[in-house]
């Protein structure tokens, strides 16, 4: 079995890549959207719940572990390896190495929330992937809230986020890595602006690829999903149609569950 884990919605994204590379695993996804967003939280906060989660996926059966969040990846992933060393854990980062490969400008941009812009991980990922390339980091506070929230076509947001991407446009980043899973979601709003000056950097199939390589006989079930909540699971089973999300329904072995975690 293979546990995915966010603070809402936003690991929806790599939940879908995975299901589509792993039709046969059985999967669960976990929201702890009782305390969401991780964004604007304290390291020592999220390596808290972090841990108190993956404890749960663990007592469920989980041989495999996806941090499918940016921000708790950045802030807890290596507290989670140690204290969980028998699991194969893959942990979700800003695809920097990919953007500073593909940049013919020399310059990108992470868009990102405000814990993992600020965080060591980064700087450590910017320093050992990126080069002589410039990187542009970019934080966006509220934007994984807009998601949750399911706000992805106001137009306020889309003026929102030109007043973010114009200025990078303009000194030349050829590269915008979505630093944070949730804007997967937002990338309908946020191509139009980027057009054809610069492209979006994603890394959910990157992950689901990692996934395929360590899932072993985790990749061998019935294909069921199981949807669990720390508040508010009918949210979370409603946002999966609003998200483009609708298919992995089919998966679902019962409603979405509310759980203490």
């Amino acid at each position: 079995m293979i546990g995915i884990f966010d603070s809402g919605l936003g690991g929806l994204s790599v939940l879908a890549a995975i299901a589509r590379k792993l039709p046969a695993a059985d999967l669960i996804y976990l929201a702890d959207t009782a305390h969401l967003p991780y964004g604007n939280k304290e390291d020592g906060y999220i390596r808290s719940r972090v841990l108190q989660i993956g404890r749960r996926l663990v007592d469920d059966g989980c041989g495999v572990i996806v941090v499918a969040c940016n921000t708790a990846t950045a802030a807890a992933v290596a507290a989670f390896r140690e204290h969980f060393p028998e699991l194969a854990v893959v942990g979700v980062e800003p695809g920097v190495k990919p953007a500073a490969a593909q940049s013919r400008s020399g310059r990108i941009a992470v868009l990102a929330t405000e814990s993992t812009a600020r965080s060591e991980r980064l700087a450590e990922l910017i320093r050992q992937h990126a080069g002589s390339v410039r990187v542009h980091v970019e934080a966006c506070p509220g934007w994984a809230t807009r998601v949750e929230t399911l706000h992805l076509d106001d137009p306020h947001f889309a003026a929102e986020a030109r007043q973010h991407l114009t200025p990078l446009l303009e000194c030349g980043v050829d590269q915008i890595v979505l630093g944070c899973t949730h804007y997967s979601f937002l990338a309908p709003v946020l191509q139009p602006i980027v057009d054809q000056r610069a492209a979006l950097v994603d890394v959910a199939e990157a992950v689901a690829r990692q996934c395929v390589r360590l899932a072993g006989t985790a990749a061998l079930g019935s294909g069921r999903l199981t949807l669990l909540a720390t508040a508010h699971p009918e949210r979370l089973q409603a946002a999966l149609p609003a998200l483009g999300l609708g298919w992995l329904r089919h998966r679902l072995c019962s409603a979405a569950r509310l759980i203490v975690a």
